[in-house]
């Protein structure tokens, strides 16, 4: 799904791209748009093949949208071949393991950076951008809530990540240290512009962690990551898992293959099409709390996001797709110089990457007041 967004973003705006996917299905609708753009089948589990295919195409940067669990070999690979690389995020032990390659990339002149979608992403961003405005942090709570005008059931995003969500045990941090709690247990419900009211709850997230090194040292020391969904999914979703439809211990044979429940449902649900006149609209958040000449200050930062015209097969979706689009660029042509390994706040640079979001008609508010007119 992101894949196929960040790939037509990049066509249309002039690069050229090389598809690569343990599936051909996205690649088909890509060349259907785009015929001369090539595909080749690649396993990303598998080391010196990701390593081989990276070097014969030679790209200026590799963006990984697969899931979480091939994050940390394409890092490598993509170091091994010497490129810039960025992917989607993944969750809190894995961002650890990406960033602590910072030394390897920055000796190779190559920047790697990990979670450039919406959240991890836009989030991260907003963020960054929300300290200058402080001298001390003191908390922050950030998250995602969604919502779309059929009362249908699709599939969000990864259903393998989602499952994750709503069932591994969700980490924050209060007053420095680190807790956990079971996601269902933190259900509340808050309203949202452009959303209304919906129910959040804390999800594992990698904002969690990389929120917290950055700003540690200004005094951050209360993060909170919530996750939204409309009824209509959020119960689905529930059901799934109530039935063991999302059981990713055991397995099944399908087909004569082995594969778990979870697997299986994430197959089954791959290419389920959006109804006729289907939209939606998303609220990206982080609340950041602290002082300014040591008085107490709050600030609001949101992304609104709505299904685009021609995107409609996206929903909101783009607004993870087209970041990773933009990131890439804009290390492509130079606009980010940091090397190492990184998430994206401190490197991204924040003002033009809102312009490159307005180009996108996704609105940034800062208190309410638009920013990115």
């Amino acid at each position: 799904m992101q894949g196929k967004i960040a790939a037509r973003d990049l066509l249309e705006n002039g690069h050229t791209v090389y598809l690569a996917d343990f599936f051909d299905d996205g690649a088909k609708i890509i060349q259907a748009r785009f015929p001369n753009v090539p595909f080749e089948h690649i396993n990303l589990m598998n080391l010196y093949p990701t390593i081989e295919l990276i070097k014969k195409v030679s790209p200026s940067v590799v963006i990984n949208c697969a899931e979480a669990k091939c994050n940390f070999t394409v890092y490598k690979a993509a170091l091994e071949a010497g490129v810039h690389v960025i992917d989607l995020g993944s969750s809190v032990p894995m961002t650890k393991k990406q960033l602590a390659m910072g030394p390897y990339f920055h000796e190779i002149d190559r920047i790697a950076i990990t979670g450039c979608g919406s959240t991890p992403g836009i989030n991260n961003i907003a963020l960054h951008h929300a300290h200058s405005f402080f001298d001390r942090l003191e908390s922050v709570e950030a998250g995602f809530v969604w919502d779309s005008n059929i009362k249908e059931f699709v599939v969000p995003f990864s259903i393998m990540s989602i499952v994750c969500e709503f069932t591994d045990p969700a980490p924050y941090i209060e007053d420095g240290k680190w807790y956990t709690k079971k996601p269902l247990d933190t259900v509340e419900e808050r309203e949202f512009r452009e959303i209304g009211k919906q129910k959040i709850f804390l999800v594992r997230h990698p904002e969690t962690y990389t929120f917290f090194i950055y700003n540690q040292n200004d005094g951050l020391k209360n993060v909170h990551y919530y996750a939204g969904f409309p009824d209509h999914s959020y119960n689905k979703i529930v059901e799934f898992i109530k039935s063991g439809q999302a059981n990713d211990k055991n397995t099944i044979i399908v087909d004569g293959k082995k594969v778990t429940p979870l697997e299986q449902l994430s197959l089954s649900l791959r290419n389920m099409p959006f109804p006729p006149g289907y939209t939606e609209k998303e609220n990206l958040w982080v609340k950041v709390t602290g002082t300014k000449n040591g008085e107490p200050k709050e600030m609001l930062m949101e992304t609104i996001v709505f299904t685009l015209p021609g995107w409609e097969d996206a929903g909101c979706n783009i607004d993870t797709g087209m970041p990773a689009s933009i990131i890439a660029q804009m290390i492509k042509d130079g606009r980010i110089t940091a090397r190492g390994s990184h998430a994206p706040g401190p490197v991204v640079p924040t003002q033009e990457f809102f312009k490159e979001l307005r180009k996108r008609k996704m609105d940034v508010y800062q208190d309410g007041v638009l920013i990115n007119p």
